[in-house]
């Protein structure tokens, strides 16, 4: 018995030399970005390391305190505390987990977000939403 008949099915390739696609078929276009999305580049996008691994946390959680403005409309972020909680919680982990194997800058800097961004979220827990 061959291959395909233990399987229970067969392959038909039907396509033509159009491409796959029947001549009567609308052409579809091929996968791209939207067409509002500009093409990333390898200039634009920085290099990531773990001081932008955790200033990327602490942004997202001032974001959803409402400090920090949305990149694309530069308006304040929508508050949402469990979610700022929940970035917190992050760095917390990150802090837990690479005690003892970072730098001193990489430490330092850990240290220093995670104070700052627990500050803000008790005045933000404080004060009433928006």
């Amino acid at each position: 018995m061959s291959e395909q008949e233990e399987r229970g099915f067969t392959v038909v390739d039907k396509r033509s030399s159009s491409g796959g696609q029947d001549p009567g078929a609308p052409k579809e276009p091929a996968c791209s970005a939207p067409p509002s999305s500009p093409p990333i580049s390898s200039e634009r996008v920085p290099k990531v390391d773990f001081a932008m691994l955790i200033a990327s946390f602490a942004t997202g959680a001032l974001y959803h305190m409402g400090i920090a403005p949305d990149p694309e409309t530069g308006r304040p972020g929508e508050r949402n505390l469990p979610l700022a909680s929940q970035n917190i919680d992050i760095l917390e982990l990150i802090e837990e987990k690479t005690r003892g194997n970072l730098g001193a800058d990489e430490a330092g800097l850990l240290e220093g977000l995670l104070y700052e961004v627990r500050m803000r979220f008790v005045e933000a827990s404080k004060s009433p939403g928006k």
